[in-house]
């Protein structure tokens, strides 16, 4: 109990210089891995990130892990995250396996209560949305999707239900 608060000073130092290290080599990571990686986060992205934040506190902070495993650790979250999506955007199959579709939550002025109760969506989100966006009734509003990232997605005016945009929306 003795070391409750206090190790020595080379512990200190350690942590200093492990985790300065550890979070510039993520940094750098990062930045070489392009802007999708730091990009709005769907779940995949969300898991990806948690991982890079537990990995560096565990580089930080457990003395029995090298600076140089931490780092190889970061690198294949990185990369394992750069493949992924650089196979997602070729092949429509690895897409709908990571990332959900878009879902329409309201068309016309009409909820879609199915779609509300599937996405767990309370209408007073869609209110909060819409305040967002100056919108005072939802009647006005033509179309809101819930998108693959969480944000919702509000067209005040939507001539055609067939809109290039709304192609790959799920309806429920």
């Amino acid at each position: 109990m003795e070391k409750f608060f206090f190790d020595n000073w080379e512990s200190i130092l350690r942590t200093f210089t492990i985790t300065i290290l550890a979070y510039v080599a993520m940094i750098f990571l990062l930045r070489s891995s392009g802007k999708r990686t730091l990009s709005k986060m769907n779940a995949f992205d969300f898991i990806v990130t948690v991982a890079l934040g537990s990995s560096l506190s565990a580089v930080a902070l457990n003395k029995s892990i090298p600076l140089i495993d931490g780092v190889f650790a970061f690198f294949l979250l990185i990369f394992l995250q750069y493949a992924i999506t650089w196979l997602s955007v070729r092949y429509k199959a690895v897409k709908h396996l990571i990332t959900s579709k878009p879902t329409l939550l309201l068309y016309k002025g009409e909820l879609l209560h199915d779609a509300l109760k599937k996405e767990r969506i309370t209408v007073e989100e869609l209110y909060m949305a819409a305040r967002k966006k100056g919108i005072t009734d939802l009647r006005h509003i033509d179309v809101i999707v819930l998108e693959t990232t969480g944000d919702m997605t509000i067209m005040p005016d939507v001539e055609d239900a067939q809109a290039e945009t709304l192609q790959n929306v799920g309806k429920v």
